[in-house]
């Protein structure tokens, strides 16, 4: 097993201290206090940009291994399962109900050993409502993952993928006459309609 996939005493009280802080301030926090919500992510170690958005209702299961950019957003009932590292990359969403899982379990071991591996989306790209994104995956700059996609495969950039598993529906050549090279401001304003 990987040194940084053995669950230590430390990082078990780490994640203690971050359920209490979760549920007691996090959870329950109004809408709009993206603010005081990242606030609590970097008092656990996050890196997050001064205007990415982290609704109360997503779940982080360890705010130190959470990058995000600016303009990026994890929306409502978004599950971060971010054993391994989890970065989006300025200007990536990932929408309601979605799933990012880091970790798994090695079934050809006799122990069912822990293993994982980071996930990452890039400039632009945008994970829809209730996808799976499983370990290891790369999300390429202004991908989009189609709504209820599980996704076990890397993304090329400008793909648009859906399905179970994902796979690719077409290409984003040109966004409504923009280039793919300057889209990423196209997907920003869909995404936020």
């Amino acid at each position: 097993m990987p040194e940084d996939m053995i669950i230590t005493k430390r990082n078990r009280l780490a994640r203690l201290c971050w359920e209490i802080v979760y549920w007691s301030l996090f959870r329950f926090s109004p809408v709009p206090f993206h603010v005081f919500r990242r606030m609590l992510l970097r008092l656990f170690g996050a890196h997050i940009a001064k205007d990415a958005r982290v609704y109360s209702s997503c779940r982080v299961w360890a705010p130190w291994n959470l990058y995000m950019g600016s303009g990026t957003c994890l929306g409502p009932h978004v599950i971060c399962y971010n054993v391994q590292a989890v970065e989006l990359m300025n200007r990536s969403f990932v929408s309601q109900n979605s799933h990012l899982c880091t970790a798994s379990h090695d079934y050809e071991s006799a122990g069912l050993t822990l293993i994982g591996a980071p996930i990452k989306l890039y400039p632009g790209a945008w994970v829809a409502a209730d996808c799976f994104i499983g370990m290891g995956v790369e999300i390429g700059e202004g991908a989009i993952v189609g709504a209820r996609a599980a996704v076990f495969r890397n993304v090329e950039p400008y793909t648009v993928v859906g399905g179970n598993p994902a796979m690719v529906l077409k290409r984003r050549a040109t966004v409504a006459g923009v280039r793919a090279t300057q889209c990423q401001s196209a997907t920003t304003k869909e995404s936020r309609e």
